[in-house]
């Protein structure tokens, strides 16, 4: 942000609270650099483990509140989250009293508990965002408490009208690096030629790399030569998988981490991965065809949820983690190598389901809610 030090004394302050995980600081990250943009200060109140993620966040500055996520219902577990959070909520107030924020944002976890509350307590605007097809649990505490709902997905609140009269979809903002991509087009692979990308996070990596090689290798020879992979692995598989597609002779780049992701999923024929709600906001505002594995025995069943959206219009394959066997996903890399007019189709669905604009559209509505000018 490039504002003056007389300027900075004058500009108004927004708190994004957010969790340790992609899935909240990636959002948090997007509406910071939108609101920046329009000349709005922004600070980060997050807890100290999810701290140790937020080292590039665009804030001016970091705060650190005591938090901790139940755990388990035992009554000394129990106790030592209350107590946690408690802290965190009397900290948090006196935050809101020094910062005087023109509204409180949270993105969902545990650590945006005691902002939000605080600034509920000291009656700052607060809103929290839904970035999930169904909502958390930390968010379904602060629901009924917040002046404003955002989410990333329609009507998930439409059961209960008294929520969903204070909430608006906005989409799931995504990063800079995913709209620097977006007007790149699918193109559908021709002769059976398939660009793989396959990445399944912290959560998912392991189970890529024991299906996805013993799955080529059940390809015919032919298939297998027209095949390119681009593969996220854990440090400790490696080697074994690279030996595979080595033996086989696949061309494939393989790493811990793309810091390129976003270039290298508009690169992709096919992605293979977890539905995080940031994977598929980010595949949507992209648009490309996905074959999706959510997490399983998630308390939320979040991914479920979010691929199972997808895929009930259309822009996604959604095969349960129970089901996602080699011959499984051999199959199905046979079927749509055969007909890229599917992965076409399926890239396009995405696309019309994306929110490139969804930063924006937060960002108005945080504007709104804090009685700011909201003209971009």
């Amino acid at each position: 942000m490039s504002l003056d030090p007389s300027a900075k004394a004058a500009a108004p302050l927004v708190l994004l609270a957010a969790g340790g995980t992609g899935g909240h600081l990636f959002p948090a990250e997007a509406l910071a650099g939108a609101l920046g943009a329009r000349g709005i200060l922004v600070d980060l109140a997050t807890d100290e483990r999810a701290a140790r993620y937020a080292g590039h966040f665009p804030a001016r500055q970091l705060h650190i509140l005591p938090a901790d996520t139940v755990r388990s219902r035992s009554p000394l577990s129990l106790a030592r989250t209350a107590a946690s959070l408690g802290t965190g909520v009397l900290k948090g107030v006196a935050l809101m009293r020094r910062l005087r924020p023109a509204a409180v944002v949270g993105f969902g976890g545990y650590p945006t508990v005691p902002p939000i509350l605080a600034g509920v307590w000291a009656r700052r605007p607060t809103l929290i965002h839904e970035a999930n097809a169904v909502m958390g649990r930390a968010n379904v505490m602060l629901a009924p408490r917040v002046t404003a709902i955002a989410t990333g997905y329609p009507d998930i609140l439409a059961a209960s009208p008294a929520l969903a009269a204070k909430a608006r979809h906005t989409g799931n903002p995504v990063r800079p690096a995913v709209l620097a991509v977006t007007g790149i087009p699918f193109l559908p692979p021709e002769g059976g030629r398939l660009n793989l990308l396959v990445f399944g996070g912290s959560q998912g990596a392991r189970i890529m790399s024991e299906i996805v090689p013993p799955a080529l290798e059940r390809l015919d020879p032919a298939q297998r030569a027209r095949l390119s992979i681009v593969q996220q692995c854990r440090q400790e598989d490696l080697e074994g998988v690279r030996a595979t597609y080595d033996r086989l002779g696949v061309s494939a780049e393989l790493a811990p981490f793309f810091g390129d992701l976003p270039a290298r999923m508009a690169r992709a024929d096919l992605v293979i991965g977890r539905s995080g709600a940031s994977t598929v906001a980010e595949l949507c505002a992209i648009g490309r065809p996905s074959l999706l594995v959510p997490l399983p025995n998630a308390l939320d069943q979040d991914q479920l949820a979010n691929a199972s959206a997808l895929s009930r219009a259309g822009g996604a394959l959604l095969v349960k983690q129970s089901d996602f066997t080699p011959e499984r996903l051999a199959a199905e890399l046979t079927r749509l190598s055969s007909t890229p007019g599917e992965l076409a189709a399926m890239a396009e669905t995405a696309r019309r389901l994306g929110r490139p604009d969804a930063a924006e559209c937060l960002a108005d509505l945080v504007m709104e809610l804090a009685g700011l000018p909201s003209a971009r």
